[in-house]
């Protein structure tokens, strides 16, 4: 081997410890992000007594942190493009823990909001950033490896959540849940270590487009949950506002022109609908093992957690697969898996405690197979200057999808109210079943097209 050889291999040996190192960084940013927003459900009935609440007041904590958490992801993803990761992360990390300390000492209902959202904001940097880096600066070869360990990370955050919060609350009480999440700041000195310098261009942040963009996504989310005309008619003028501004505007907060792209269009149907079908039935767990089991809230993340540990077992094997079977097959795959574990919640869950612990099992491995695949895919068909934007607006409906699907269970669940309960679960799950059967057709319609534009 000749001395160029060797410092090439060198070099190439050096790059990729680098980017494993960075990749367990961002992973563990992740995982802690993911613990944060799910330990929350099953603190909520302590919290709840504690600070005599209303459901429905408390159901705030949840809503405007997924609001302000999707729009926020977004908004980094935005930025990324004339404002380095480095500098971006620093500030949602700072944000983020600022608000979990606050949590932990507030004594006010809505000291909480102001809280929550300060996380929100703060946490939507790392989701956001992580596959943006990847996007940019991982290679095509190993970038199915580096997505495959960050839908791990969030599929086991899902997991350990409700186990973590459970064990929490139980023992030591739900303020010191949030110690977790301000833990984070400890990781900033690592990020500035491993992150490089970036090269940047000059751009302006669209605020108006921002501010409309949430409004049409709040307005979405209180309609399902409301029914008031009144929310439909500011929804709808929101939607045309924010239509007419982005269609205007010289730097738009989402371009237009990535919305009208039928590929693009496609993968976000997808998104929509997986994000959906999991958080339903994530949202449905714990309301069927209290209801038809009697679990408590400890006990409860205990089911949820095995789910968390297979997927993080089968990250190195997404990665492979995504390699060799290409992102479209591995989005097949998840798809198939959601779709089983979806048909074994419909026919069993409603009669058995193992059948929910099994069914979780598959549709976390599936939905880690459709997460990082889906994303992989999406960095691949925009150029660098677009794929900041594109996989943000990717998020933004992943997570709108998610807060849409826990609003529209819960509606379905009063809706059904003089139903049995085991009648009311299955309902909810025949439909997850159909959308998933829709999106899985999509994917078969995107394949098919896909390889006639390699034929051509």
């Amino acid at each position: 081997m000749s001395t160029l050889d060797k410092s090439i291999t060198i070099h190439r040996s050096s790059r990729m410890l680098q980017e494993n190192k960075i990749l367990l960084l961002w992973s563990l940013s992740i995982c802690i992000v993911v613990v944060n927003a799910t330990m929350l459900n099953v603190a909520l009935p302590s919290l709840l007594n504690e600070m005599m609440l209303s459901s429905a007041k408390a159901s705030w904590l949840l809503t405007s942190y997924n609001i302000v958490f999707a729009i926020s992801t977004l908004s980094y993803s935005s930025l990324s493009d004339f404002i380095s990761i480095k500098r971006l992360l620093t500030i949602g990390l700072i944000l983020l823990s600022l608000g979990s300390f606050i949590m932990m000492t507030a004594d006010h209902f809505y000291l909480l909001i102001i809280a929550r959202i300060l996380q929100a904001l703060g946490a939507g940097a790392v989701p956001g950033l992580a596959m943006v880096y990847a996007g940019r600066y991982v290679e095509e070869s190993r970038k199915g490896k580096y997505m495959a360990f960050i839908a791990s990370a969030t599929s086991f955050g899902f997991g350990f959540g409700p186990l973590l919060g459970g064990i929490i609350t139980e023992f030591l009480g739900w303020r010191y849940m949030f110690g977790i999440a301000g833990s984070i700041i400890l990781l900033l000195p690592l990020f500035h270590k491993m992150l490089t310098a970036e090269e940047l261009k000059s751009g302006k942040f669209d605020v108006v487009g921002g501010i409309l963009t949430g409004a049409s996504v709040t307005g979405v989310l209180l309609l399902i949950s409301t029914h008031s005309t009144y929310i439909l008619i500011l929804s709808i003028l929101s939607m045309v506002l924010w239509w007419r501004h982005i269609r205007t505007a010289s730097h738009p907060f989402v371009k237009p022109i990535l919305l009208k792209n039928i590929t693009f269009a496609k993968l976000l149907f997808m998104s929509f609908c997986a994000f959906i079908v999991h958080f339903s039935t994530l949202f449905l767990i714990p309301i069927m093992l209290s209801t038809l089991f009697q679990n408590e809230a400890s006990t409860i993340g205990m089911k949820i957690f095995p789910g968390a540990i297979f997927s993080a077992i089968a990250a190195p094997f997404i990665g492979r697969i995504m390699n060799r079977a290409g992102n479209i097959r591995a989005i097949l795959l998840g798809q198939l898996l959601l779709l089983f574990s979806t048909l074994l919640f419909f026919m069993l869950a409603t009669t058995s405690q193992l059948a929910i612990v099994i069914s979780y099992i598959f549709m976390s491995i599936g939905f880690s197979f459709f997460t990082a695949s889906i994303a992989n895919e999406i960095s691949s068909i925009f150029n660098k200057e677009d794929v900041g934007m594109g996989l943000g607006i990717s998020q933004l409906i992943q997570l709108s999808g998610s807060a849409f699907g826990i609003a529209l269970s819960a509606a379905v669940l009063v809706w059904r109210d003089h139903d049995l309960p085991e009648v009311r679960f299955q309902s909810i799950f025949i439909g997850l079943c159909i959308l998933i059967i829709s999106s899985l057709l999509v994917s078969i319609l995107y394949l098919r097209s896909k390889r006639q534009g390699f034929s051509k």
